[in-house]
């Protein structure tokens, strides 16, 4: 039984930036969910990409970018029937680590100099790109055309989400894969690296040249580092 692949996508994008390795994953003959992220919370996120895992018969890989690594981290702990963890530029926390915690243990994140808080009455914040820096900071190998579009439909990241701790890590116990850019200014590659010795990664690719939107921009590269580990599940 081929696996179900789902995909989990992280702030400042939305489940449509799968769109272009969706098509190739399932042109590979394999069933994909592109799983709606709410970006409220780290465990209450984890908890909706749970249910919806403990919904599907049979294997699943499931993939994570960005903040979206750090949901697959926690919704995917002691399922048997999620087989492999793929990182595309997706965050790996180990247990009480936070998104800060991470993106900023080595320099070169640029990403913080163009966010811009939007508050609600409940003293959280909501944080969006701006949009004249989202195609430098986020998606550079984007065409201006697509990085105008992908600004424009982003969708924001509470601070509920960005400071809570990690929940125990699921790549302790799923094999793990890492795919990340070699030019992201929103986690710096050196991350990326570390991480993925870390969790012990079973391969590790960098993308020369491309930027966090790894999944929008190098969707081909995403989708045969998805289906190499669907090979080795």
């Amino acid at each position: 039984m081929k696996p179900t692949i789902v995909l989990v996508h992280g702030a400042f994008a939305e489940s449509a930036s799968w769109n272009g390795v969706i098509s190739r994953l399932r042109a590979a003959g394999h069933r994909v969910i592109a799983a709606a992220n709410p970006l409220r919370s780290l465990s209450g996120d984890a908890a909706a990409v749970r249910s919806l895992l403990t919904s599907i018969e049979g294997p699943i890989v499931l993939v994570g970018h960005s903040y979206g690594g750090a949901v697959i981290t926690n919704a995917a702990i002691g399922l048997g029937n999620v087989k492999a963890l793929v990182y595309a530029a997706g965050l790996a926390p180990d247990k009480g680590e936070s998104v800060p915690d991470l993106t900023g243990k080595y320099p070169g994140a640029t990403l913080g100099e163009v966010l811009y808080q939007v508050p609600f009455p409940d003293g959280t914040t909501d944080a969006y790109i701006e949009q004249s820096g989202y195609h430098r900071h986020f998606a550079a190998d984007l065409s201006p055309e697509q990085a105008t579009v992908a600004a424009a439909t982003q969708r924001p990241f509470n601070s509920a989400a960005a400071g809570e701790g990690s929940g125990e890590p699921a790549w302790r116990t799923i094999p793990s894969w890492f795919i990340y850019p070699e030019l992201d200014l929103a986690i710096p590659a050196e991350v990326f690296r570390f991480m993925a010795e870390r969790a012990g990664a079973r391969a590790t690719v960098e993308v020369p040249g491309a930027s966090h939107a790894l999944p929008v921009s190098q969707p081909q590269a995403v989708a045969d580092f998805i289906l190499r580990a669907v090979a080795n599940i």
